[in-house]
């Protein structure tokens, strides 16, 4: 009867409904919570979202781009001719024997167009193209970056003819050693069986493309897998021209621009420069409110891209003014008394990080530098710390990055062409540190030799280094031109 009464209690089926509600309330929030894991990408194993996103990007792509859009290279797009004429007929090197090469490797400086000549190859035999990255494949997942690896060549076969591009492929495919990351080398081993599996009768091409061909494995190296390897250079003169063109024909050029000149000027820059320098160009003349692009335009675009973006409300206190003027000016006096490239600009207009520039215009593209050339680049590299410690009788900060690139051109004098008093010894970077203090006294001699002459051939011409900074602090830029006007109507000959 006692029992009976106290499970009767009202407080008691209170409690007990309670606990039904929290019951049911926990049910629902667990069955709320199991279908939004159900739906959540993230938290899918690895391998199974790969393989849905590898499903949903079975689209193949044929590249628009052919040969004629890739200007300079000829030797290259030659060498390429034959193997577009193999993946367009086939049958006439099948009957006598011949083997289509499975890959084909292209090595140079970035910004010099491996991308597009791999994008033309496809476009000219009209394959399916497969762009990719040696990132893409670098995973923290063992495993992955090979299932990868398969499902792209899976991709390829289907598509066939087509061509695959790894771009930035040391990625993936570095020197394998007993310290290596165990998943890079599974993608790396993946890479190397898929390549040697292709089938005769599957035409598939693998471009890889790098800046560090050292780097790379010789597995992946070696004939059957990259069979031809192209180096990319940067253009020369010629080249440079028929890049411009290709880039400024969609533009309303000013008849004045003179496209070969223009090439001059961009001496040693790659194609990617030259883009941007025409792009850059047309957007001058819109802010500049023309109806056409002129050299003026250029000028500006050129100068942008070398030395950075213009300063214009930098403050300059006039002590330091006239500092960058004679520092700027022993750069430009030196490259003329050593007669090295001709002067297209001195400015000391602050441009990114430099507060002067001096820029220089080759006559031709040379490949082969002598020791006596080299040490004239230093000189000229040093002469503006020359001029400042000649006028002043102090030297200062301005001079770091002149001091970087001399220092640069001696170590490779001394290391890599052999130009020192070691004679023909050359030192590989892994013994460099064992030798350096031989290597270091060598550099120290080519650096005080030729800040001692540079210090001379100022010290001999002081009156006319005076007259070019002058000048040059009172219009703060000097054209080639005029530069050169300036130095023959004080001085019929310098020293």
């Amino acid at each position: 009867m006692l029992l009976g009464a106290f499970n009767a209690h009202p407080y008691y089926v209170r409690m007990s409904n309670m606990n039904k509600v929290l019951l049911i309330f926990l049910c629902i929030s667990l069955f709320a919570y199991y279908l939004k894991l159900d739906k959540s990408p993230q938290l899918e194993p690895v391998h199974i979202k790969m393989q849905k996103d590898d499903n949903q990007n079975t689209n193949t792509n044929k590249p628009s781009v052919r040969f004629h859009d890739v200007a300079g290279l000829d030797e290259v797009k030659e060498e390429l001719a034959e193997i577009i004429d193999f993946i367009k007929a086939p049958h006439k090197y099948h009957k006598m024997g011949a083997k289509i090469p499975k890959g084909i490797l292209f090595y140079g400086p970035p910004g010099t167009g491996k991308t597009l000549l791999a994008q033309a190859l496809a476009g000219e035999t009209d394959s399916s193209f497969f762009p990719t990255s040696g990132s893409e494949f670098v995973e923290k997942y063992v495993g992955v970056g090979a299932k990868r690896v398969r499902s792209l060549f899976e991709k390829a076969k289907k598509g066939a003819p087509s061509v695959i591009f790894i771009d930035e492929i040391d990625a993936i495919g570095a020197k394998r050693t007993t310290e290596s990351n165990n998943e890079k080398d599974q993608t790396l081993n993946q890479l190397l069986i898929e390549m040697d599996g292709f089938h005769s009768e599957q035409t598939i091409i693998v471009v890889g493309a790098t800046n560090r061909l050292d780097l790379l494995d010789e597995a992946l190296l070696r004939p059957g897998r990259f069979d031809r390897h192209m180096f990319i250079g940067n253009p020369d003169l010629h080249a440079r021209e028929e890049i411009l063109h290709v880039h400024t024909k969609n533009k309303p050029i000013d008849e004045n621009v003179n496209i070969k000149e223009l090439a001059k000027r961009t001496h040693g820059m790659s194609g990617a420069h030259l883009s941007n320098i025409a792009n850059e160009a047309a957007i001058l003349a819109v802010r500049n409110n023309k109806k056409s692009i002129g050299i003026t335009e250029f000028s500006e675009a050129i100068e942008k891209v070398i030395a950075g973006l213009q300063r214009k409300n930098a403050v300059i206190l006039d002590k330091e003014k006239q500092k960058v003027s004679y520092h700027e000016a022993g750069h430009a006096l030196m490259g003329k008394i050593l007669n090295t490239d001709l002067i297209s600009r001195v400015s000391i207009i602050p441009r990114g990080e430099a507060l002067g520039y001096v820029m220089y215009c080759p006559e031709e593209d040379r490949y082969l530098k002598t020791t006596a050339e080299l040490k004239n680049k230093i000189k000229v590299l040093l002469g503006g710390r020359c001029a400042e410690q000649l006028i002043f009788k102090e030297i200062s900060t301005g001079a770091s990055d002149d001091l970087k690139k001399a220092n640069a051109i001696a170590y490779q004098m001394v290391c890599d062409y052999g130009m020192s008093n070691l004679h023909n010894r050359v030192f590989e970077p892994s013994l460099v540190k064992n030798c350096y203090p031989m290597i270091d006294k060598e550099i120290e001699n080519i650096i005080d030799e030729c800040y001692e002459d540079a210090l001379q051939h100022l010290t001999n011409n002081l009156d006319l280094l005076s007259t070019v900074a002058h000048k040059l602090y009172e219009k703060e830029t000097l054209s080639g031109e005029e530069f050169q006007m300036l130095v023959q109507s004080n001085y019929s000959t310098i020293t």
